[in-house]
């Protein structure tokens, strides 16, 4: 489900059934890396919105988690974990935290959820058909991890 009007209705309604929330984190950097910061929200946003379409029903997407990429790091990582204390109170037993930057895997213990960090490929040279081939592969990759970590409860 979608952090949307028609979507939030249904998750409202089947709350009980949605243990899992994804949360792409996107870091905003307006100076010399304007295009990869483009690129790397692109790429997660894509695969993020392809795992919500495979597990429709099971998990929630939330809004993109963004912060600026001179941002002190402390200070980002302290407000995501305020999403995660809201989501678990909310009922989230799984939260997966997606991600092209490096710079969060530095504080990944500091989260209750799952970080996830993949390299942003270079989505803007690829053909459209290219980029749902890439985009598929890797989410079948995702579906068998986010499928592992449900079965470990």
């Amino acid at each position: 489900m979608k952090w949307s009007t028609e979507d939030i209705k249904s998750y409202s309604e089947a709350k009980q059934y949605v243990d899992t929330a994804i949360i792409p984190l996107i870091g905003l950097d307006f100076g010399d890396g304007i295009a990869q910061s483009a690129s790397m929200a692109e790429y997660i946003g894509l695969l993020a919105a392809q795992l919500e379409r495979q597990f429709t029903g099971r998990l929630l997407l939330m809004p993109p988690f963004t912060y600026l990429k001179d941002e002190n790091p402390g200070v980002s990582a302290e407000r995501l974990g305020r999403w995660e204390e809201r989501l678990a109170e909310e009922g989230m037993r799984h939260v997966f935290l997606l991600t092209s930057d490096q710079s969060w895997r530095e504080m990944e213990g500091k989260f209750k959820g799952s970080l996830i960090w993949l390299p942003a490929l270079p989505l803007a040279t690829m053909e459209d058909k290219q980029k749902v081939l890439l985009i598929n592969d890797q989410v079948k990759q995702l579906m068998q991890l986010f499928t592992a970590r449900w079965r470990a409860e």
